[in-house]
């Protein structure tokens, strides 16, 4: 029998075909430069006079095991979404407006077919940022991924007037914090997630759970919501002094990050509404309140320090358009740490 590529796993035809695919999804995002540029070695994309002293902010993430939520349903048309979403959140919290994204997707035997599916997701959350999809990486790696397999991460540029670059330098005591609403466990905290309903608890992903008002699957496939379109329109109107992104690490790790010395934030964890899957995770795992916290985002998917003033106006802003908003703290002097009442 004669070796070749395709007898080892690499079918180069059918990964062709599905680039064509591949390009005109990515083409529907792009506004600023030829979409025929997609067939080059690099992405192209023209600043175009948007800017007038640009500062690029960029970050690079992945979706977990939340894929293997998304290879035991066989649904793959989100979970491209998802990882633009949390890429975009990751670079919005200093300010930045989304410029570009790439993806890079490696795959086992007998994935291929899940490529379009994928694009699909991430070109639908990249038309939502207004940020284009210009290119990216499919490589085929049967030896490396097991069958039907697959790993996803994303690379996504941004850009904010270096005058107007959110950091959390400008946060104060006295300043207050905002959680705007997570829809349930974005992208984080997965391998505890399915350890406690498929290996403790036993559930099927097609069994409709009354505390979740939905079936499993709906659940844990909830796209990881984009703040995006809620926010930067209003970096214009407000001080934002600091904006953290709840994601691996719960609230404790992400918002500290944008603490500065002399600063601690104090959060009563009594003022949002936690979702019922975290309450159900924590049920049926055995699993302290204190574990719970360090590994999801328990309800907040976004956090906002603004000046006391601000307060009143930005979540009636924020509320209208569409976000549920709560007041869950504030800053106070002391350790550069991140204090949460209620525990």
């Amino acid at each position: 029998m004669k070796l070749s590529y395709k007898s080892a796993g690499v079918d180069i035809f059918r990964a062709d075909r599905i680039k064509q695919q591949i390009r005109k999804l990515a083409s529907a995002t792009i506004k600023t430069f030829p979409a025929r540029k997609l067939d080059g070695f690099g992405g192209f994309f023209s600043l175009d006079g948007q800017f007038k002293n640009p500062v690029l902010i960029s970050s690079t993430d992945g979706v977990g095991t939340k894929l293997k939520v998304a290879f035991l349903t066989r649904k793959h048309d989100t979970i491209g979404e998802d990882l633009v979403n949390h890429c975009v959140n990751d670079i919005l919290v200093h300010g930045a407006k989304p410029l570009f994204f790439l993806d890079y997707i490696a795959l086992g035997k007998n994935s291929l077919r899940y490529v379009s599916e994928i694009v699909a997701g991430l070109s639908r959350g990249c038309r939502k940022a207004g940020c284009a999809l210009v290119g990216g990486e499919t490589a085929q790696m049967p030896d490396f991924y097991r069958e039907k397999e697959y790993d996803l991460a994303g690379f996504i540029v941004g850009a904010v007037e270096k005058s107007k670059i959110i950091d959390g330098t400008k946060i104060k005591p006295g300043d207050q914090l905002l959680g705007l609403a997570s829809n349930g466990l974005h992208t984080n905290g997965y391998s505890l997630a399915r350890k406690v309903f498929f290996e403790k608890a036993k559930f099927r992903l097609n069994r409709r759970i009354p505390e979740l008002g939905s079936t499993l699957q709906e659940e844990l496939l909830k796209v990881h919501r984009s703040y995006y379109q809620a926010i930067h329109p209003l970096l214009s109107e407000f001080e934002i002094k600091g904006m953290a992104h709840i994601t691996g690490g719960g609230i404790k790790g992400n918002l500290v990050r944008i603490l500065p010395a002399g600063c601690q934030a104090v959060l009563d964890t009594d003022t949002w509404m936690v979702p019922s899957v975290f309450k159900l995770i924590q049920k049926l795992g055995k699993i302290e309140k204190g574990e719970m916290f360090k590994t999801f985002n328990m309800g907040i998917g976004m956090m906002v320090a603004v000046k006391k003033d601000d307060l009143r106006p930005l979540t009636i802003r924020l509320s209208r358009s569409g976000e549920t908003v709560y007041r869950i703290g504030e800053i106070v002097r002391g350790k550069r740490k991140v204090m949460l009442k209620g525990l």
